[in-house]
């Protein structure tokens, strides 16, 4: 059960990362290589079907530390459980606190992983899921712009135009009517009360569209999993800024 549970919430290459560490180079056509190092360890000397674990599944950028480090820092930051508390200091201490305390079923998962390369962008995707008992586990999900020809992450601020924060979100809640409409709510009253548009920390530049992801129970039950809602370019013009359009850059 607990596999089932985490294989609906999870990519499969997070769960078949195994329990040996790998390292495997990839490098795209264009854009910055990648390499990937993966493991799965288990609570010490456990040897039952529902030992506790902690699988990571992390894709670098090759000769940008710098980068890295602040993916890890970001990626850390999906393990906190209460707000206000400072995220462990790095993986290794995260893995040994929670195998230290898990009872059997817990299980945490992290992933860092290129979602995208185009133009000047590489788009990183952090995914997590924790379970410590209950119904049901706690996933997460977070996104980061990275320029590479600034050699920084970006902020929506820095996506943005001056004073174009407000017309990017009246675009994003037109985008969220689209999804109500397509996922056939666009009548029902008394969901969108239950379930209004929120803005989202999470904004990825793809080629194709914006899109925004959102955490489970935001703007939609925990069945609904990470909704996200898409932006295309063309409602963008005069919004973000024109070297971050696909082909502009």
């Amino acid at each position: 059960m607990r596999c089932i549970a985490a294989v609906g919430l999870l990519s499969l290459s997070l769960l078949l990362s195994g329990c040996q560490s790998l390292l495997l180079a990839s490098r795209p056509e264009s854009g910055l290589a990648t390499s990937r190092q993966a493991w799965e360890h288990r609570a010490s000397g456990c040897e039952a079907k529902d030992c506790a674990l902690v699988n990571i599944d992390l894709q670098k950028l090759d000769d940008l530390p710098e980068l890295n480090a602040r993916i890890e820092q970001e990626l850390l930051k999906l393990t906190i459980e209460l707000p206000g508390d400072p995220p462990p200091p790095s993986l290794e201490v995260y893995e040994k606190e929670f195998l230290a305390s898990a009872q059997p079923g817990w299980m945490s998962y992290l992933q860092a992983k290129v979602l995208e390369q185009h133009d000047r962008l590489v788009v990183i995707e952090l995914s997590s899921y924790r379970f410590t008992g209950g119904a049901h586990g706690i996933p997460g999900r977070a996104y980061l712009n990275y320029d590479r020809e600034k050699g920084r992450l970006l902020s929506l601020d820095d996506l943005l135009l001056p004073d174009g924060e407000t017309a990017f979100w009246q675009q994003a809640e037109l985008a969220y009517q689209a999804w109500l409409k397509s996922s056939g709510l666009g009548d029902d009253l008394e969901y969108q009360a239950n379930w209004p548009f929120a803005r989202t920390a999470n904004v990825a530049l793809l080629r194709d569209s914006v899109m925004l992801k959102y955490e489970v129970g935001r703007i939609a039950p925990y069945s609904s999993g990470h909704p996200d809602l898409r932006i295309p370019y063309s409602r963008l013009n005069g919004i973000l800024k024109p070297f971050y359009f696909p082909g502009r850059g």
